[in-house]
C-alpha cells in the first residue's frame, strides 16, 4: 500500500512528465521537420548530459540539507587541469583521471571546511565558486587549451552501439547514484542528515563524515561532467561550467527535492534536467535570446520553491 507521501510523489512525478510531453509538443509544432528526428534527439541528449550529472551530485547535496554554488566552477577547473599540455602528455586515461581527482579533491575540500569547520554551505561553496573559476582563469592564462590526444576524442565522442558514448555515460551516473540513493546506507544516511541532522546523531549516524561524503560525491560528478565537456567542445577553458549552478538547482527542485532536505528522486531529477533540455532546445528553435531565457528559468525556480513550501504547509496543518 503507498504512503501519502508515496502518493504524492507518485502524481508529481506525473505531473512531470506532462510538463515535459507538452514541451516537445510545442517543440514539434514549432519545427515539424527537425525536432523530433534522431539527431536532434541526440543532440538535446548530448548536451543534457553534463549538466545531468551535475544534476546528480546536487540531488545528493540538497537531500542533505545543504547547497553547491560551486558546480560549475569545479567542472572549468577540472577541464582546464586535464587538458594541460603536460597532462595531455601522459594520454587519455591520465587526463580522465586527473579530472576525476580534481573534482573530487574540490568536493571534498568544500565537505571538509562546511562539515568540520562548520562554515554554512552557502559560503563555503561560493568561496569555491570564486577560488576554482580563478585558479582555471590561472591555470589556462585566460585561454582555450584545446584537447590533443585523438584517443580521448575518438573515446568520447565516439558510440556505443548506435548511441554517443557522453550519453551512456549520463545514463550510468543515474543508475549509479539511483542504487546508492535508494538501496544502500549511504542514501538513507543522506535523507536522515537532511531530515533531521540531530535526529540522525542521536541514531549513531557520523553527520559530520556523512556531510563531507556528500560534497565529495557531487565534486566527483562535477568532475565526470568536465570529461563531457571536454568531448563535446574538444577544449578546456576557465568559462566552462557558466551557469550550471542555476541549472542544476533548477532541474533539481522542479524535480520535487525539496531545498530543506530529507525528500528528493533522482528520477524528478532527470525529468527536470530533460524539461530543461527541452525548453532550451525550443527557446533557440525560435531564437529566444539567452537573456530571456534565464529570467524564465529564475521563474521557475520561484515557482517551484514557492508551490514546495504551499505543499509543506499544507502537510502540516
Amino acid at each position: 500500500m503507498r504512503t501519502p507521501s508515496g502518493l504524492r510523489l507518485d502524481i508529481q512525478l506525473a505531473v512531470l512528465v506532462g510538463v515535459l510531453v507538452a514541451l516537445c509538443v510545442v517543440g514539434y509544432l514549432s519545427n515539424p521537420d527537425g525536432f523530433l528526428s534522431p539527431g536532434n534527439v541526440s543532440t538535446m541528449l548530448r548536451l543534457a548530459a553534463a549538466i545531468g550529472v551535475v544534476s546528480v551530485g546536487m540531488t545528493f547535496v540538497i537531500i542533505s540539507g545543504g547547497i553547491d554554488l560551486s558546480v560549475g566552477s569545479m567542472v572549468a577547473l577540472a577541464s582546464v587541469w586535464a587538458t594541460t599540455l603536460a597532462t595531455q602528455s601522459y594520454g587519455l586515461w591520465v587526463m580522465v583521471a586527473c579530472a576525476l581527482a580534481v573534482g573530487l579533491g574540490a568536493g571534498l575540500i568544500n565537505g571538509v571546511l562546511i562539515a568540520y569547520g562548520r562554515v554554512v554551505p552557502f559560503i563555503a561553496t561560493l568561496a569555491m565558486y570564486a577560488a576554482a573559476r580563478g585558479l582555471a582563469e590561472r591555470l589556462s592564462n585566460g585561454e582555450t587549451q584545446t584537447v590533443k590526444v585523438l584517443d580521448f576524442l575518438e573515446f568520447f565522442r565516439g558510440d556505443l552501439i548506435g548511441i554517443p558514448v557522453v550519453i551512456w555515460m549520463l545514463v550510468v551516473v543515474y543508475a549509479a547514484g539511483w542504487v546508492l540513493l535508494n538501496r544502500t546506507t549511504f542514501g538513507r544516511r543522506t535523507f536522515a542528515v537532511g531530515g533531521n541532522a540531530e535526529a540522525a546523531r542521536l541514531a549513531g549516524i557520523n553527520v559530520t563524515r556523512q556531510t563531507a561524503y556528500v560534497y565529495a560525491l557531487a565534486g566527483l560528478c562535477c568532475g565526470i561532467a568536465a570529461l563531457i565537456t571536454i568531448a563535446r567542445t574538444t577544449s578546456g577553458g576557465s568559462t566552462n561550467g557558466q551557469f550550471y549552478e542555476l541549472d542544476a538547482i533548477a532541474a533539481v527542485v522542479i524535480g520535487g527535492t525539496l531545498l530543506s532536505g530529507g525528500r528528493g528522486t533522482l528520477v524528478g531529477t532527470l525529468i527536470g534536467v530533460l524539461i530543461f533540455t527541452v525548453l532550451n532546445s525550443v527557446f533557440s528553435q525560435n531564437f529566444i535570446p539567452t537573456a530571456v531565457q534565464n529570467i524564465v528559468k529564475g521563474a521557475i525556480i520561484v515557482a517551484a520553491v514557492l508551490l514546495q513550501s504551499y505543499t509543506t504547509r499544507t502537510r502540516k496543518t
